[in-house]
């Protein structure tokens, strides 16, 4: 049997009065989806618990069936392990955007998606005013996203489970000093969020950054690999660190596809051949998808409605006409979590899932959106249940 995942990030919204009340799924030309939906079955899940900050690690932790009430530590040892940056027991890793804050509100989460360069620039600049203190470490990324790293070595650690941070995607357009880092270790963090102020005002590097924004900190978690909790070999096609950092910890073959951006821009075409030839040499294959998401962030609707119907084509279509061909097959649709349009962050909720294949009887629904999902009975409240039943290990309702 051969499965597939597509993860379009972020694709659940809500009606938008701009286009007749309805929402993106609803109103993108997505037959691929549809077939899925009128060839299987239509239903829910929940993959980000309330208690948890929504994002990517979060959710597609729960769609790969690890809880993430039990796994999840932060989103940023997940990125280190993305970057192969070893993190000790004690090490804590955080995440650094770089970002634009104006008139003390956050305007900017990605700087205006700074460039590589200029981005290194900053980065090192940073690493540099740390002189020889060896128990922080600053690790560039690819654009605004970033890390740092706190080595306590024989101290004591300064941050703690208490320790809290915001995600800057989260702050749009609010004052930053209401959402500032509390709890264990936050001193630093403002300390050092104050001095990367400094140092970029005086910076010759040009860009729109203004300073660093910390958050999604953690220690290294310790998952189980995949191929031994479902017995099945994986493979991950995605653009974005976080998404790789958490196929590594799963022991998942991470698949690099050039053109792959994780943005509005990527190659959706690429990715879907790429999905296709890992089809032949593992079990299940995970195709994320950022676009979606970008585009809510963005506040862009049309761009939201214009990636589903690219990953509709490119991706979901062609991966399921060869799935079909390979024999005995399924092939599920899930977003991790919605993420608005009207606000320009994620959101909690459920999001629509539709999966088909040998062994899945079609139900009475033909569409795939929320607003078909919302009439199913199928509802993944847990949503790291729903893996081991697209697997086929639970009864086919939860």
């Amino acid at each position: 049997m051969k499965y597939a995942l597509i993860i379009p990030d972020g694709a659940a919204d809500e009606p938008q009065g701009t286009h007749d009340g309805v929402t993106p799924l609803e109103t993108a030309r997505i037959p691929a989806m549809d077939e899925i939906a009128r060839a299987g079955v239509v239903g829910q899940a929940d993959h980000v618990p309330g208690e948890l900050h929504s994002g990517s690690d979060v959710g597609i932790m729960s769609l790969l069936g690890y809880d993430p009430l039990v796994c999840h530590t932060g989103r940023a040892p997940i990125e280190a392990a993305a970057q192969g940056i070893a993190l000790g027991h004690d090490d804590w890793a955080i995440r650094c955007n770089l970002v634009t804050v104006s008139d003390g509100r956050m305007q900017n989460f990605t700087a205006s998606h700074v460039d590589n360069h200029a981005a290194k620039a900053l980065i090192e600049c940073l690493q540099q005013d740390l002189a020889d203190d060896s128990t922080w470490q600053y690790y560039p990324g690819v654009s605004y996203r970033n890390l740092l790293v706190h080595r306590p070595g024989s101290g004591q650690a300064v941050f703690s489970a208490t320790t809290q941070t915001t995600p800057p995607h989260d702050l749009l357009d609010l004052p930053i000093s209401e959402h500032l880092p509390g709890g264990p270790g936050s001193k630093w963090l403002c300390q050092m969020m104050d001095r990367s102020r400094e140092l970029f005002a005086g910076s010759d590097v040009d860009s729109q950054a203004t300073q660093v924004w910390f958050w999604g900190l953690g220690r290294r978690p310790g998952l189980e690999p995949f191929v031994e909790r479902f017995g099945k070999t994986a493979a991950v096609v995605t653009g974005v660190d976080v998404v790789r950092g958490l196929g590594g910890l799963m022991g998942l073959t991470v698949i690099e596809v050039e053109g792959a951006t994780g943005y509005l821009d990527t190659d959706y075409a690429a990715k879907g051949q790429a999905a296709i030839a890992a089809l032949h040499e593992h079990d299940l294959v995970v195709v994320h998808v950022e676009a979606t998401d970008e585009a809510s962030h963005d506040g862009n609707v049309a761009a939201k409605i214009e990636a589903l119907e690219r990953i509709d084509e490119c991706i979901v279509g062609p991966i399921h006409d060869a799935l079909v061909s390979l024999g005995d097959y399924r092939i599920l649709v899930s977003p991790d979590h919605p993420t608005l349009l009207r606000t320009r962050t994620h959101a909690h909720g459920h999001v629509p899932i539709a999966a088909c294949g040998t062994g899945l009887v079609a139900d009475e629904h033909r569409r795939y959106d929320e607003v078909t999902a919302s009439g199913s009975s199928l509802v993944f409240e847990r949503g790291c249940e729903l893996m081991p039943w697209f697997q086929g290990g639970l009864s086919g309702t939860a």
